[in-house]
């Protein structure tokens, strides 16, 4: 969603890096350029006048202009003042669950923003992540089958709902609903509300008299980042009408310029709490300032990253393939359990985006179609086309076995062959760093895993001396990311 904001603010930065020292009328003709990429990405007036008024007050200074590293200074300002934009400075973006249970946390907004989703989707989080007990009630009367929807994304979250009793007011399935979390030893109570086309009195009124009832710890305003400046002023609206205590913003992954995001704390004072970035009950994350700052200014975001891969992360599977690269093997099936991997973490684009000084590097491949995750799913296809015998001894592979392959997985033989020879790089690599036994970099790897994770700490191989790629040896990134077909790299580069 940030792409475009972000591709605008490293032109600004970059011209100031290659200046050793900076004027104030540099810095202004910067801010200004700063100015227009947050109006352009439609964050509100004031919001961005009050950005570049705060950057600039702190940039004018002696201790910048006549800084070693000006450039740097600069760009270090800007990461301050957007994370206090975006709500940073204190822990308002975390639920407050710290009432006697049963707690109810009411979803409230219009229709079409993805309010029943994200009730799921943050039941399964509190349900997972955080231990909760937790009880789903739907609230809506009016839309036709929005309690049979909720009912099936419980069934698919592992979360139970309240049973459906027809011809009740939306205030008596509150009540119910704290009734029977009290009555079965819930934690959590999610009261997913009507929604409406457009605010109205009738539903101001209805949300009122719920959350009269049930006193909730949290009403969570769910909103779509995708609808720009209406967002905002739908959170405004709701904001002065009823005591919303945070923003969940739905549809992060988009392709919308990110100006609700920016504006939504300044303008509502309401702290966004959530985002959603993506269709899977588990695709919702902890909006947290400081990483999103980042991630718009392209330092990356090397936290998420390393919850993504401990998320998947199978210790018995990687001490399993550990072992097996300390004696020097590596076969196509660990090959294809890296890809796998890869694509569960979101692929190249994602995983690359979110490390540090990598963006440049991932548009410049995308640009020349070295991103295409398609890439990813093909390889695995030809290798699932092989039988369990040539997965294991990939020499066997001649002509006639290529070609039974190729047509197998719907790709020519030139395409299996460059697999084979990326895979027999990889091979060569491992048995390279299978030298030296404990000592040599699998040795070390297997050792780590031998022992467990000590302190319950992230998969040893994100930071370790075995690291080889992501999230370790035993589930993650393919260790020389420069022999895969189709990713960066010279093996793998497309022809222009």
């Amino acid at each position: 969603m940030f792409d475009t904001l972000s591709d605008r603010l490293s032109g600004v930065f970059e011209k100031l890096r290659g200046r050793g020292a900076l004027t104030e009328k540099d810095v202004s003709e910067a801010l200004r350029e700063v100015r227009v990429a947050l109006l352009e990405a439609d964050v509100a007036l004031p919001v961005a006048r009050d950005f570049v008024g705060k950057v600039k007050e702190r940039a004018i200074g002696q201790e910048v202009l006549r800084s070693v590293t000006p450039g740097q200074q600069v760009v270090k300002i800007v990461h301050d003042v957007l994370v206090d934009t975006l709500g940073g400075g204190d822990n308002a973006h975390e639920l407050d669950l710290t009432k006697a249970p049963p707690s109810a946390i009411l979803m409230v907004g219009l229709q079409g923003s993805g309010k029943t989703t994200t009730s799921a989707k943050l039941a399964k989080r509190l349900k997972e992540k955080d231990r909760k007990r937790v009880l789903m009630a739907s609230l809506d009367t009016r839309r036709p089958a929005a309690m049979e929807q909720l009912k099936v994304l419980g069934e698919q979250a592992d979360v139970p709902t309240l049973p459906i009793v027809p011809g009740q007011s939306a205030v008596q399935i509150a009540g119910r609903a704290m009734e029977a979390a009290r009555l079965g030893g819930h934690d959590i109570v999610i009261l997913d509300t009507a929604g409406r086309l457009s605010i109205d009195e009738e539903l101001m009124a209805e949300v009122k008299q719920i959350h009269t009832k049930t006193s909730p710890v949290e009403t969570l305003l769910v909103l779509d980042s995708l609808t720009g400046q209406d967002a905002v002023q739908t959170a405004e609206r709701f904001k002065a009408r009823v005591p919303v205590s945070g923003v969940v913003l739905t549809r992060l992954d988009g392709d919308g310029r990110g100006g609700a995001a920016l504006s939504m704390r300044s303008v509502t004072g309401a702290p966004i709490k959530f985002a959603g970035v993506g269709e899977k009950l588990d695709a919702l994350d902890v909006f947290d300032p400081e990483r999103m700052a980042g991630r718009i200014l392209g330092m990356g975001d090397i936290v998420s990253l390393v919850e993504k891969a401990s998320q998947d992360f199978d210790e018995a599977k990687a001490k399993q393939t550990a072992q097996k690269l300390a004696k020097g093997e590596f076969d196509l099936d660990d090959l294809r359990e890296q890809l796998a991997q890869m694509r569960k973490m979101g692929g190249m684009g994602t995983i690359l985006g979110l490390m540090p000084g990598m963006g440049k590097i991932k548009d410049a491949e995308s640009a020349a179609g070295g991103f295409d995750d398609g890439e990813i799913k093909r390889q695995e296809a030809i290798i699932s086309s092989m039988t369990k015998k040539e997965r294991r001894k990939p020499d066997l592979m001649n002509a006639s076995r290529k070609r039974r392959v190729a047509k197998g997985a719907g790709v020519q033989v030139q395409d299996v062959n460059k697999l084979l020879k990326a895979h027999r790089g990889m091979a060569d690599m491992m048995k390279k760093m299978g030298k030296g036994g404990k000592r040599g970099m699998a040795g070390q790897m297997a050792k780590m895993l031998g022992g467990g994770m000590p302190g319950g700490g992230m998969p040893p191989g994100l930071t370790g001396p075995g690291a080889g790629g992501l999230p370790g040896l035993g589930g993650g990134m393919p260790p020389d990311l420069s022999q895969l077909p189709g990713l960066p790299g010279t093996a793998g580069k497309k022809k222009k």
